[in-house]
């Protein structure tokens, strides 16, 4: 299994076989899918018989991607996907590992780092260069050693910084924290032992407080990552899972494998109660294993059959029907591995909601798969395009291994946006203890502002509500101008050109004023999350 980076730089060159189908009525992006195929990078003769499935991918700079080589001692190749062509059999390679590599993920919120697992019951962390490599990388920066056994998946915490998940084939899920300043580290801070087999799939719900597993035992696991105790199992003998997947906050999870006949099938499962699944889909009778990809902000589900030629692609929705099939992809070509490009990574120019890498092993060859939605206009599409993951954790580990849960920091796809969640404070002290106030007040123990006579507790919106009220007057002010232009107090248009003109900066405005909304949602919203983390995490007065 492999994982890689991706290219938002690479132009996509539309394939002239490009095929296009129009979803079903109900389809949330109201449009036809055109699928594109960018220009491919060849591995020629030689390497080919070295790559093994190639599963996932995560953005370096979005300009890379990582490809596992099943040979002895030698770990990943990293490419630069706007360079396409036959690649060079002596390019240079992470090399360190003992034994076959397993499993290989970028770090998802260091574009320079690497985590890889290996057959020799290690995991090592790797620092890439930030000009690529130019020689063979064999100096690795951290070492973790624990597993008793291979280790076969690493996983990487959706919002805390630095927390690795690793299991093994001795049946354990252990967690490492990396900000450990020892270069090997030989004890986990938590080690899960209750699974009865190899796990075989992990997957985190968005805030990472509950970690999803499947079992080669047949059994699918909702696990507290902290405690390590199981909070829901599932029993269920008529679907043997594969792959599992949390579904963003739809509190669902999705599981692929076979049913009872051998078929390939998929059960969508209440992440409360795992007795009996919601919904089952059986596909068909291929042997190849069905890896599901999620797009949290679109509710899309796409699902990849290892040795297929096809993409399925559907629509969930919290209401029945939840599954809801749209359209496949076709190609000529069977993959043999499959990755995706993380959302910020995407061309927003051209309406790209998703991309895949196939790895076409019968011809040595990565190709780059678009999703793209057909607009007419070229500008900023924010109906596809709603804030999504940045790559800023909003957690420490420390935070998250002291009991703390806080949903990703979101950002906007907009070329040049800022990021829309506050930015994660130092290590030094956790994202809920404020800063030394610049007021005559005082915070107690309890991180609750009070008054300097101890009278009674200010709450941070009382504190700042009048310097925060001037400041939204004088902002409510500037929003009556566009280009410096009184869009209330201007005389009425006399000719065509200056309606046209004023009609042009009322819609520059209303753009501009929906960004500002969204901004201000957002805001709002992480606000409350803190504001309900407080009030969990402090005693009562």
């Amino acid at each position: 299994m492999d994982k890689d980076a991706e290219a938002q730089g690479a132009d996509c060159l539309k394939d002239p076989e490009q095929e296009r189908c129009g979803p079903r009525p109900g389809h949330g992006l109201g449009a036809p899918l055109s699928f594109s195929r960018p220009a491919r990078l060849s591995f020629g003769s030689g390497l080919h018989r070295f790559l093994v499935s190639y599963q996932g991918l995560s953005p370096i700079q979005a300009q890379r991607t990582s490809v596992k080589e099943e040979r002895k001692g030698q770990a990943s190749e990293l490419l630069i996907l706007a360079q396409t062509g036959k690649l060079d059999p002596h390019y240079p390679k992470v090399c360190g590992h003992r034994g076959n590599v397993l499993d290989v993920k970028w770090n998802p919120f260091n574009d320079f780092e690497i985590a890889s697992c290996s057959e020799d019951a290690t995991i090592k962390i790797w620092d890439i260069p930030k000009q690529l490599l130019t020689k063979n990388l064999t100096a690795f920066r951290k070492e973790l050693v624990g597993h008793a056994r291979k280790v076969g998946l690493v996983e990487w915490h959706p919002t805390a910084a630095n927390i690795l998940f690793s299991s093994g084939y001795d049946y354990k899920v252990m967690v490492w924290n990396l900000d450990s300043k020892e270069s090997v580290i030989m004890s986990p801070v938590k080690t899960i032992n209750c699974h009865q087999d190899v796990i075989l799939s992990m997957s985190f719900n968005t805030n990472g407080s509950l970690l999803a597993t499947a079992c080669k035992d047949r059994k699918i696991r909702v696990l507290d990552p902290r405690a390590g105790t199981v909070l829901q199992e599932a029993n269920y003998k008529g679907h043997r899972a594969n792959k599992v997947l949390f579904l963003g906050n739809l509190k669902k999870l999705l599981s692929t494998g076979t049913s009872r006949w051998n078929n390939r099938q998929m059960a969508l499962w209440d992440q409360d109660d795992l007795s009996v699944p919601v919904t089952e889909v059986d596909l068909d009778g291929s042997s190849g294993v069905l890896f599901p990809f999620y797009d949290a902000d679109t509710n899309m589900l796409y699902v990849v059959g290892k040795g297929d030629r096809n993409i399925h692609y559907y629509e969930i929705s919290a209401n029945k029907p939840h599954l809801n099939y749209l359209m496949e992809y076709h190609s000529y070509n069977p993959q043999k591995g499959i990755g995706v490009m993380p959302k910020r990574g995407l061309d927003v120019s051209s309406c790209e909601i998703f991309r895949f890498y196939k790895l076409i092993t019968t011809k040595s060859l990565i190709e780059p798969v678009s999703m793209i939605v057909p607009r007419r206009s070229e500008s900023y599409q924010e109906d596809i395009y709603p804030p999504t993951a940045s790559a800023q954790p909003s957690l420490t580990a420390q935070e998250w291994l002291s009991g703390m849960n806080k949903e990703p920091v979101l950002m906007s796809l907009r070329p040049g946006a800022e990021p829309l969640s506050p930015q994660p404070l130092p290590s030094e002290r956790t994202l809920s203890m404020p800063t030394a106030p610049t007021s005559p007040h005082l915070f107690n123990q309890t991180e609750s502002l009070v008054a300097e006579d101890g009278r009674r507790p200010f709450s941070l919106l009382e504190e700042k509500a009048p310097r925060w009220a001037a400041e939204h007057r004088q902002e409510e002010k500037k929003t009556w101008l566009s280009d410096g232009f009184d869009i209330f107090e201007c005389p009425p248009p006399k000719t065509e050109n200056e309606l046209l003109q004023m009609f042009y900066r009322q819609q520059d405005e209303i753009r501009r004023l929906r960004e500002l909304v969204t901004q201000r949602e957002v805001q709002a919203k992480q606000l409350e999350l803190e504001i309900r983390n407080l009030r969990m995490n402090s005693p009562r007065l």
